[in-house]
């Protein structure tokens, strides 16, 4: 599963992300991920990909691509 699919597979499992809505330009925001709500997809994704994301800085104005080329750039390193 590639890092996009992982990201997109948390999103609609764990928030109730509609799949159709996960697209590269779109700001975290618009998908109702507020800063706690990034702070436990970053943790999830953590567990599961088994990386460290600490030093990854997002807020809710990122989008998805630049949440999944962060996570890409990790799981890479």
């Amino acid at each position: 599963m590639s890092t996009s699919e992982e990201i997109s597979a948390l999103l609609v499992t764990r928030f109730g992300t509609d799949p159709d809505a996960i697209r590269p330009e779109v700001p975290l925001r618009q998908l109702r991920l507020d800063s706690l709500a990034l702070e436990e997809l970053r943790l999830l994704i953590e567990d599961r990909m088994d990386i460290d994301l600490e030093d990854v800085v997002l807020s809710s104005r990122d989008t998805v691509g630049r949440l999944v080329a962060a996570v890409s750039s990790k799981a890479g390193a």
